[in-house]
């Protein structure tokens, strides 16, 4: 009996085996999700494409031959057919707003084309007036009228709009709108009397509150410090559930354009409060890391600071802000702009957001705590104050694995990437602005030869540097697209292109939005390539964007973005 047993046994196991062979995902993890019938780029050097993909619970599981991937199909797998598209990586936001990204999206919209139809004061009005007949709901319950983007480099007048231009349409509702780099803003003459601005006000440290020739009424226009001063108790009006409409719309839009994990990168602790809020009702549908205001509340950001996630939220350090805008004349230069367009005194460089004893102390805290600091840095100046307090800190700290970043760089000096490269700063750079100021930066802040140095990718990658490129939204729209193709092209809204020797291919543009953010955010083990172990975070493109003509990148379209195996955003319902 014991001999009839044991070959019963053998004889079992011989069919099971049998079975296996005839079943080969029986024998392996059976994914959830097969993607394949397409083009994978998969932004790893050791296997740059694949034929298909399997995910099981959210993780990539295999990556390969179709053939190979197949053996994880099983019964219930869902097969995803590419149909020809290209999957890449999901995108992972180097600089943005997120949660004021909602602002953007929910505002009037007074960009300039491509991405609106402001072009004169007059279209700005309009733009305005049609807006709040559209969301005369809102206006009545926030008592408050908002726009977002006017740029008067776009603007036949070459002026920004004034308060008398905003009472035109209307005098009694308070209305703010706010430049296309953020940094300023216009008030009409009930949004100036809700503020407490007058003829007597004095401006900000750091800010300024412009005035009518030969006179101290101010016109409405309002720099840096004076703009944030004055948009923050405008905001206030706005209660925690439109904040939170915000934030979720601010996702959504990011999702749009193909970010899987996106960035609020400036935020106050009440901001994160209403994140948390939106992360906790699964109102976020990609991961966002938020970057508190260092120069707000330090304790703050030390005691919320996470390498983890709760409900698709963390904080991953501090903000500090240096100067202002590059376009708008705010950055701080080390020598003085070209052609500046406006009233400014002779050898006028811009000047500085924070002084240089606030950048080494908040430096030096950041080091200090073994904290990531994400800076603010335009012109040549401040960066000049950045990394000079960035090598006194590592001096006294050590330098670790901090990871410390300088965001936007739009005219740094070849010496000061050196530097960067011999302490250790990651570039996140900006070369949008190529496109959109380019001309601008050419005629009028930093002339025809210098212009072609702007966002210096190339000086970066000749050292052998990561980097990433970003869109800055609600700057500009986060449309991964367009940032891809000025990275590539540099190409102006004149059809220049300005700095041909700063271009890189489209392999390292497609990086500097997916492997190396993902790195400069310590997640590169979990994000920024197809790789067996790592989230399923996906982006689908209507076309593979390294076989197609680099001057059509921006006409590629975000098909389809993908979560952990979840769609975020689909163009087809």
């Amino acid at each position: 009996m014991k001999a009839k047993g044991n070959w019963r046994s053998g004889y079992v196991s011989c069919v099971v085996m049998l079975l296996a062979l005839g079943n080969p995902a029986s024998a392996q993890e059976v994914a959830d999700t097969i993607y394949t019938g397409g083009t994978i780029i998969t932004v790893d050097d050791a296997a740059p494409r694949a034929e298909s993909v399997a995910v099981k619970q959210g993780r990539i599981i295999a990556v390969g031959a179709e053939a190979d991937v197949a053996q994880h199909q099983g019964q219930d797998t869902k097969m995803h057919d590419l149909k020809g598209q290209a999957l890449l990586p999901g995108f992972v936001d180097s600089h943005g707003h997120v949660i004021m990204g909602g602002l953007q999206a929910l505002s009037a919209n007074l960009l300039a084309p491509p991405d609106g139809n402001v072009v004169d004061l007059a279209s700005l009005q309009k733009t305005l007036r049609d807006w709040v007949g559209a969301n005369s709901a809102a206006v009545k319950q926030a008592g408050l009228i908002i726009g977002f983007g006017y740029d008067e480099s776009q603007l036949k007048e070459r002026r920004p709009p004034t308060r008398d231009d905003l009472d035109s349409v209307s005098s009694d509702v308070p209305i703010y709108v706010v430049h296309q780099s953020g940094h300023f803003g216009v008030a009409n003459s009930a949004a100036l009397a809700l503020s407490g601005i007058t003829a007597t006000s004095k401006s900000p440290p750091g800010g300024k509150i412009r005035r009518e020739e030969g006179s101290q009424r101010p016109n409405g226009v309002l720099e840096e410090n004076a703009h944030f001063l004055v948009l923050g108790k405008l905001m206030s009006k706005v209660d925690q559930e439109g904040f939170k409409a915000f934030a979720r719309a601010g996702s959504k839009l990011w999702a749009k354009y193909g970010y899987t994990t996106a960035q609020e990168g400036r935020a106050a602790p009440e901001l994160l409060s209403i994140a948390k809020a939106v992360a906790a009702e699964g109102g976020l549908l990609n991961d966002v890391v938020i970057y508190p205001d260092i120069l707000i509340d330090r304790d703050f950001i030390a005691s919320n600071v996470s390498a983890t996630y709760q409900n698709g939220l963390r904080v991953g350090g501090a903000k500090l802000t240096i100067d202002g805008s590059p376009q708008g004349f705010t950055a701080l230069r080390d020598r003085p702009y070209y052609a500046p367009v406006g009233v400014y005194p002779p050898g006028y460089k811009g000047y500085a957001a924070a002084e240089m004893d606030k950048v080494v102390d908040a430096v030096d805290w950041a080091y200090e705590k073994n904290i990531q600091l994400l800076t603010h840095s335009n012109g040549e100046g401040a960066s000049d104050m950045l990394l000079a307090a960035i090598a006194n800190a590592a001096n006294r700290f050590g330098e670790g694995d901090r990871r410390t970043v300088l965001i936007h760089g739009q005219f740094l000096r070849e010496d000061q990437v050196d530097t960067m490269h011999e302490l250790g700063v990651f570039p996140s750079l900006f070369p949008m602005h190529t496109f959109y100021w380019g001309d601008w930066h050419r005629e009028h802040t930093v002339g025809p030869s210098n212009a072609d140095n702007i966002s210096p990718t190339g000086w970066v990658r000749e050292r052998g540097m990561m980097f990433g490129s970003h869109h800055d939204a609600p700057v500009a729209l986060p449309d991964s697209m367009r940032v891809l193709d000025a990275t590539v092209t540099r190409r102006t809204r004149s059809g220049d292109i300005l700095g041909p020797a700063q271009r890189v291919d489209v392999m390292t543009g497609i990086k500097a939005m997916t492997i190396w953010p993902a790195w400069q955010h310590f997640e590169e083990k979990d994000k920024g390539s197809i790789e067996v172990g790592k989230l399923a975070d996906f982006v689908i493109l209507s076309d593979d964007p390294t076989k197609i003509d680099p001057e059509v990148i921006d006409t590629l379209k975000v098909m389809i973005t993908i979560k952990e195996d979840k769609v975020i955003y689909s163009q087809s319902p």
